[in-house]
Formats: C-alpha cells, sequence, structure tokens
C-alpha cells in the first residue's frame, strides 16, 4: 500500500533524484529533478516520496517569474512536474497533486494560489491538472515548444 508524501528535497533524496528518467514523448515538456541540482532563492525543490523513496519531483516558485502567469501576488507557480519513468502508471501524480492544497497551506502559509502552464499538447497533464482541481484560466503563454494553457488551483 502506498504512503505518499510531500517534503523538501534534502542530500538524502539526490542518488535517487539524481537516476530519474522520462520517456522522450514527456521529456519535451519538463525538466528531470538533476537540471535542479542548485536553485535559487524563491525556488523549492519538492519531492514526492512513497514510503520515503523519491517517486515525483516538482518545483514551487515565488519569484517574479510567477508574474508571466498571474497578477496575484501571493501566487506560486509549480513547474518541472514529473513522475519517474519506472513509477509511472502507479497514480503517484495524482496522489501528490491532491496533497499539494494541505502541504504549501502548511509550508506557505502566505500563498492562496498555484498556477502553472501546460503545453497545449500534453493532454495527459492537462487531465491530471483538472482532476486534482485546476482549472484552465482562459489564458495563454508561448512556450519552447508552443501554446501553452495557464491553469490555477486556489488554496
Amino acid at each position: 500500500m502506498a504512503k505518499i508524501t510531500l517534503t523538501h528535497v534534502s542530500n538524502i533524496h539526490r542518488e535517487s533524484l539524481n537516476s530519474f528518467e522520462l520517456p522522450k514523448e514527456q521529456a519535451q515538456f519538463t525538466s528531470l529533478p538533476k537540471d535542479y541540482i542548485e536553485v535559487t532563492e524563491g525556488q523549492y525543490r519538492i519531492v514526492i516520496l512513497d514510503h520515503d523513496e523519491p517517486v515525483g519531483f516538482f518545483l514551487l516558485h515565488s519569484t517574479d517569474r510567477v508574474k508571466d502567469y498571474v497578477n496575484n501576488p501571493t501566487a506560486m507557480l509549480l513547474t518541472s512536474f514529473s513522475i519517474n519513468q519506472s513509477k509511472q502508471g502507479k497514480g503517484y501524480a495524482k496522489q501528490g497533486m491532491l496533497l499539494l492544497p494541505k502541504f504549501v497551506s502548511t509550508e506557505f502559509p502566505d500563498c492562496n494560489e498555484l498556477v502553472l502552464a501546460v503545453n497545449y499538447k500534453n493532454i495527459a497533464a492537462q487531465n491530471l491538472y483538472l482532476q486534482v482541481g485546476f482549472s484552465d484560466t482562459g489564458r495563454r503563454k508561448l512556450g519552447p515548444i508552443g501554446e501553452q494553457y495557464i491553469m490555477s488551483l486556489m488554496i
């Protein structure tokens, strides 16, 4: 039975996160955790754990970059979401995202909204985000490989 939790990345997760792999069709839409060994102020590396084993990863931003997506000064941006290829298809993405509002409320109490951009071709990710409560804002942004839908989740 899975025991899914979210936590900030620490050194004990590094080796496992550095071994993450993604199928080519997913890699075009996101980044791997090993691309974020160092982060800047206002970026937070979050790991999805199953019984202390890293199965997923994403970044939360409270940097000026958030302003590119929403005018809310207390919003945070979610980027680089991925589930390790060997752990996909087990519900980890959905379970991790369902834990997100409570995690953000606890860890970032000033945050009242999460925003993200998802590529128009990435139907699986769009469906996931809609299932866990994100809504399409109707705003669009041009990303590195095409149009992105801006989605929001009020906390």
